[in-house]
C-alpha cells in the first residue's frame, strides 16, 4: 500500500497523523488493506549486483501497446537501481511463492543470497524460478506521484509455465496476510458479460 504523506501535529500532548486533504492517515490505510492485491516481485540488474522487491501494486494500462504499470516509494531501497535501469523483470506470483514475497521484502543482502532460487535471462535481467508468469519490460515512463514513482513499463516478452505447480493459484495480499483465491458458487454466472466489459475496458 502507498506510504503516506502525511503531516503531524500534536494535540493534547498527542502526535495524530494527518494527511494533505484532511483525512487520518490511519483510516486511509485502513481502507485501502481491505482491497486484495496480487502479489508480484520486480527484479532487475544494477552495477552493484541483482536488485529485486516484492510489489503488489501492479496493474495492466494498455493492450495496444502492451504497457504495465507499478509504484515505489521513493524510501526505497531499490528506487537508485531503479532509475538507473532500461528494463526488469516483473514475476506473477502463484501461492506456492509465498516465501519469495516474504523473502523480498526483508533487507535487500538477503533477497539473492540462495542462488538456487534465480538465474539470469540472456538480457542479464534476474528471473525467479517456477514463476507461473512473468513480463521483461522496457522502462517507458518514471512518473514522481506524491511519496512515490509510478513506472510504467512496455512489455517486451512473456512467459507462462506449464507444470502444475506453476499453474497454481496466484498469491494475493488482504488485510497483512497472504490468501488464494476460491471461486464463488456462481462464478460463471453473466461470465461472458464480464469477459467482454474487461476487454472493451482494455481496448479503450
Amino acid at each position: 500500500m502507498a506510504k503516506n504523506t502525511d503531516s503531524v501535529r500534536a494535540a493534547g500532548g498527542e502526535a495524530e497523523a494527518e494527511l494533505a486533504t484532511g483525512i487520518s492517515a490511519e483510516d486511509y490505510r485502513a481502507a485501502l488493506r481491505r482491497h486484495p492485491a496480487g502479489v508480484t516481485i520486480v527484479t532487475l540488474d544494477s552495477e552493484a549486483g541483482p536488485v529485486g522487491f516484492t510489489a503488489t501494486s501492479f496493474a495492466s494500462v494498455s493492450l495496444n501497446p502492451p504497457l504495465v504499470s507499478f509504484n515505489i516509494a521513493h524510501s526505497s531501497s531499490s528506487i537508485g537501481a531503479l532509475h538507473s535501469a532500461d528494463s526488469l523483470v516483473i514475476h506473477l506470483l502463484g501461492e506456492h511463492q509465498q516465501h519469495l514475497a516474504q523473502r523480498f521484502a526483508r533487507s535487500a543482502d538477503q533477497r539473492f543470497a540462495d542462488r538456487s532460487l534465480w538465474a539470469r535471462l540472456d538480457t542479464g535481467e534476474p528471473v525467479l524460478h517456477g514463476t507461473p508468469s512473468w513480463l521483461r519490460v522496457t522502462v517507458d515512463q518514471l512518473i514522481p506521484v506524491g511519496d512515490h514513482t509510478l513506472v510504467i513499463g512496455l512489455v517486451t516478452r512473456v512467459h507462462a509455465e506449464d507444470d502444475d505447480e506453476s499453474a497454481a493459484a496466484p498469491l494475493l495480499y488482504h488485510e497483512g496476510r497472504y490468501y488464494r483465491p476460491t471461486p464463488l458458487d456462481n462464478c460463471n454466472t453473466h461470465s461472458g458479460d464480464f469477459q467482454g466489459a474487461l476487454a472493451r475496458d482494455v481496448v479503450r
